[in-house]
């Protein structure tokens, strides 16, 4: 622990698949090892990413997002993130400048939080198919946005030292310092699936592969330097609060099949003094009795359509639960509260039938984007009229014809204003929908 206000980095890439999770990792893992408190943040929307660096770390690792974050909420979430911690390091998604047309500031890219904190940039490069035009690329991105600091460079599948030195030759007439270099290696991937990478609990060799990546950023990356380029502020935590939970005691599905739930949320719950009391669908397992509120985190479902459709115990239990308290339920979790689920062969796997929608997997069509919502009755969420800021990201399609306004969960627009209808499925106290909640507007 620290009294001294955590520095921060961003690590960033032109574009998606550049290896920034890669890199991330083994900075996080090779800091925390050296028994550095360095924390891990994920800028944008991603479920996935921030265990993996809760697990490099130790520590929590939150979302940062400044589209669907207010400025209050981001910095209180950045302070969370930042807590007892000497340094901050937040991945990019996508690539640096990405997001939705908007003021600035406020289009979600990675770009805006580096701007907002005084974050210096590290910039990972995959050099595979180029040499000295790598380095033109990283000049762009030096002088495209000047609120920001790009502190250097880390290549990424370097095929030879050859190859190095003429990428280097590139770099050096833009004055951007190398950092390190990596090589092309298959190995260092993790595994992945529809959604990205496996999640981080999944993942059975987990800690090795950590330790693997923190002995190559031994190697292969000027750790010192890395460290010496932090800059920057960490708001500190507590100034604001965070979202406030559902009910005081909340059965949360826990498993293999619902784990996406931003960890910004859980925490406000906690720190609104809710109590968290997780259960285990996957396992047979009802809502436990005593809590007041269920909530189904998004997830892979869809990998588990039968076990699901078998679990007796879990789904009488939620139509029990149902009756006098009210569910909510996230992307993964409206599926498993509507009719049925098809799988990706085609097969149907009857659900709890607390909502009138039937989803498919197997007629797949990505669905991706932030969603602003307008809440058309009281519920979970909030009361009518309430606007709420989410993300949507998923591969499944609705069966069943959308629902009236006297029906659906909420109006809604995408991040840049267009009305996209009604959204989800509401029905006594049972609700959900495809968008996992952010935080409001």
């Amino acid at each position: 622990m620290t009294d001294r206000a955590a520095r921060g980095l961003l690590v960033a890439a032109p574009r998606s698949g550049s290896g920034k999770t890669t890199v991330t990792l083994a900075i996080l893992r090779a800091l925390a090892r050296r028994g550095v408190a360095v924390a891990g943040a994920k800028c944008g929307p991603d479920y996935i990413d921030p265990a993996f660096h809760a697990a490099a770390t130790g520590r929590p690792s939150f979302n940062l997002d400044s589209f669907a974050m207010t400025e209050t909420l981001l910095d209180a979430v950045a302070g969370t993130a930042g807590q007892g911690a000497e340094f901050l390091i937040a991945e990019g998604s996508m690539g640096l400048f990405d997001g939705v047309v908007a003021e600035e500031g406020r289009s979600g890219a990675n770009a805006d939080i580096a701007a907002r904190y005084g974050w210096p940039v590290i910039l990972v490069l995959d050099v595979s198919g180029a040499a000295q035009s790598a380095a033109a690329v990283a000049l762009g991105c030096r002088l495209y946005d000047p609120r920001l600091q790009v502190a250097g460079v880390i290549l990424n599948k370097v095929a030879s030292p050859r190859h190095r030195r003429l990428v280097e030759a590139g770099l050096a007439r833009t004055g951007l310092p190398v950092l390190g270099a990596l090589a092309r290696d298959t190995a260092l991937a993790l595994p992945e699936r529809h959604l990205g990478l496996v999640q981080a609990e999944e993942t059975g060799d987990l800690a090795a592969r950590l330790d693997r990546l923190a002995d190559l950023a031994e190697t292969a990356l000027d750790l010192d330097a890395i460290v010496a380029a932090a800059a920057g502020r960490v708001p500190p935590a507590g100034l604001s609060p965070l979202p406030e939970p559902p009910g005081q005691r909340i059965a949360l599905a826990r498993d293999a099949a619902f784990s996406f739930i931003y960890p910004h949320m859980a925490a406000g719950w906690r720190a609104a003094g809710a109590e968290l009391v997780p259960f285990s669908p996957l396992a047979d397992e009802p809502p436990p009795e005593g809590c007041d509120a269920c909530w189904l985190p998004g997830g892979y479902p869809e990998l588990h359509a039968g076990q699901l459709a078998a679990a007796g115990r879990f789904l009488a239990g939620l139509r029990d639960f149902a009756r006098t308290r009210p569910v909510h339920g996230e992307c993964g979790g409206y599926m498993v509260l509507g009719e049925g689920l098809e799988d990706a062969e085609g097969r149907r796997h009857a659900m709890a039938g607390l909502l009138p929608v039937a989803t498919s997997y197997a007629r797949r069509k990505l669905h991706l984007g932030y969603r602003v919502a307008t809440l058309l009755a009281d519920g979970p969420l909030g009361p009518a009229g309430a606007v709420r800021v989410g993300h949507e990201f998923h591969y499944a399609s609705e069966l069943t014809a959308a629902p009236d306004e006297s029906a659906a969960l909420a109006r809604v627009t995408d991040g840049e204003g267009r009305l996209l209808g009604v959204a989800g499925h509401r029905r006594g106290r049972v609700s959900g929908s495809f968008f996992h909640l952010i935080g409001p507007r």
